[in-house]
């Protein structure tokens, strides 16, 4: 089964993605991390586009994909977690592969903001907590597991996650328009978003 996970930032997609993936034992394949993973001339030619503060072209994110796509693991079927983020996007991988379900993790932007706003991260350990949601630290600014100071990433500003709202609701959101897709809310538990999107790709 070949399945599309799309949301706004905040939502959970890419935590859900993976535990599904898990589940179906499934590849879960993040565009950003095929970009960050390549190697040899593909990273040359990325890190051209990157280096000069230009975004990957669709056409070469479409060939990394295409390639990723091409392998055993993926034959069986696979998640794409952030991607397609536009309609041409969309409308490129329809050339190439079929989708058999979109699932669409909806989330007020308040609490979207609130999510990634609130974000604290253990440089040492790696845990996430959140000052707003949980889990919360036990001692503010300070990691339960091993006292490290918890530190805020650099797109964690106002003005940076608003514009990633923005950019969520012109470009990407549109694309639910041209697929089926099922609608699960994003502000439950994370384990009954999971039993409903369990539920629905069962059908």
């Amino acid at each position: 089964m070949n399945l599309i996970f799309v949301g706004p930032p905040g939502s959970g997609k890419g935590t859900q993605a993976k535990i599904i993936a898990r589940i179906l034992d499934s590849p879960h394949i993040s565009t950003g991390d095929l970009v960050r993973e390549s190697t040899g001339d593909l990273k040359r030619e990325i890190d051209s586009y990157i280096n000069m503060g230009n975004l990957v072209p669709d056409e070469l994110i479409l060939k990394i994909l295409k390639k990723r796509l091409s392998r055993g693991d993926a034959k069986g079927g696979f998640i794409l977690d952030g991607f397609p983020r536009n309609i041409a996007q969309a409308d490129a991988l329809d050339l190439f592969v079929k989708i058999d379900k979109v699932i669409h993790i909806k989330l007020p932007d308040k609490e979207a903001f609130n999510r990634i706003s609130g974000r604290r991260n253990c440089a040492k350990c790696g845990r996430i907590y959140n000052i707003y949601t949980s889990p919360k630290p036990k001692q503010d600014g300070i990691c339960d597991y091993d006292g490290s100071i918890l530190h805020e990433r650099g797109d964690q500003r106002e003005e940076v996650i608003e514009k990633r709202l923005q950019v969520y609701h012109n470009d990407t959101e549109p694309i639910l328009k041209k697929y089926t897709h099922f609608d699960v809310d994003g502000s439950k538990d994370i384990d009954v978003v999971t039993q409903e999107i369990l539920k629905y790709i069962s059908k």
